[in-house]
């Protein structure tokens, strides 16, 4: 039965690809998306009993607690018509499922975690000298060397930048989210109206959602590595994330997760704790997502012409 559901799923959307790409959408069809960008989501990671990744003397959930609220505040400046909704402001410890569900309830139209990078130091090896030890050898004690080293870890010097949006393996289960979540962002006006969420019409509706989706999460990351490159930041691109953060494909939105930095290098776990740091790298992303919402709204507007 599993298996049924899955090809059906893949079917349908392969369909659904097919006809955007012939820009025969049928006029059956909502639109994909009711608005432009009104209200944003911004996740801190982690956070209270979770520290995340750890430096020398800071950890991930204090740095990307700060650099969110930051975010919250120059998006408030900059776009003041964008409404910013936080997973939290304080120390408190979520699980993501959690985090997943206060950004449906509060209908987002975009999400943004935060937080950093870490990478094991290399762990290298010393020669001492010998060591004279008394060992058995049958009847007799003999005496014989052993060598002697010392072990020590050098710090990570991985650094620079990353955004990510969910890997193309999990889009069943974002699909699954945008389905669960649809009557959510149902305009009132609708609600009397509104399909079965198995009716054939609303499977391929959420379907061509989820496909101008991951587009827009996809020209966001990598308008944020733009910015974060014009700034100095050495850039490690924009991927698809295929494992751990569970919520880019659990919210029934457009979402991204920014790794700001290594924390695990000393050089960058100063960067990240620093004020000018910590200011550059939220400007960074409040400049990308000013233009991530006009680039929306111009196309809205040439599509309604």
């Amino acid at each position: 039965m599993k298996i049924t559901r899955k090809i059906t799923y893949l079917f349908l959307v392969f369909a659904i690809v097919s006809i955007a790409a012939t820009n025969s959408i049928p006029s059956i069809f909502p639109p994909t998306q009711k608005q432009g960008l009104k209200k944003i989501v911004i996740d801190a990671g982690h956070g209270g009993s979770d520290y995340g990744a750890s430096g020398k003397y800071s950890h991930e959930k204090d740095v990307s607690l700060s650099v969110a609220l930051l975010l919250e505040a120059e998006i408030k400046k900059e776009i003041p018509d964008v409404e910013v909704y936080m997973t939290r402001t304080t120390d408190i410890y979520d699980h993501v499922r959690v985090k997943a569900d206060k950004a449906n309830a509060a209908k987002g139209d975009l999400f943004i975690s935060i937080h950093c990078n870490s990478s094991r130091g290399t762990t290298r090896r010393v020669f001492k000298g010998y060591k004279t030890v008394k060992v058995k050898k049958g009847k007799k004690t003999v005496s014989k060397k052993v060598a002697q080293y010392e072990y020590y870890t050098t710090p990570s010097i991985a650094k620079g930048t990353e955004t990510y949006i969910w890997g193309i393996d999990k889009n069943e289960d974002k699909f699954n989210a945008l389905k669960e979540n649809d009557p959510l962002y149902a305009d009132s006006s609708m609600m009397m109206e509104q399909k079965s969420l198995d009716d054939p019409e609303q499977i391929a509706a959420i379907s061509l959602r989820m496909q101008q989706y991951t587009e827009r999460s996809r020209n966001l990351a990598y308008a944020v590595q733009d910015e974060f490159t014009k700034v100095g930041r050495v850039n490690r691109d924009a991927k698809q994330r295929a494992v751990g953060i569970w919520v880019l494909q659990a919210v029934a939105m457009p979402a991204i997760l920014v790794e700001l930095g290594f924390i695990s290098n000393p050089d960058e776990e100063d960067y990240l704790n620093s004020a000018a740091g910590q200011k550059e790298l939220s400007e960074s992303i409040a400049r990308a997502v000013k233009q991530y919402k006009k680039n929306i709204e111009t196309k809205m507007s040439i599509n309604n012409r």
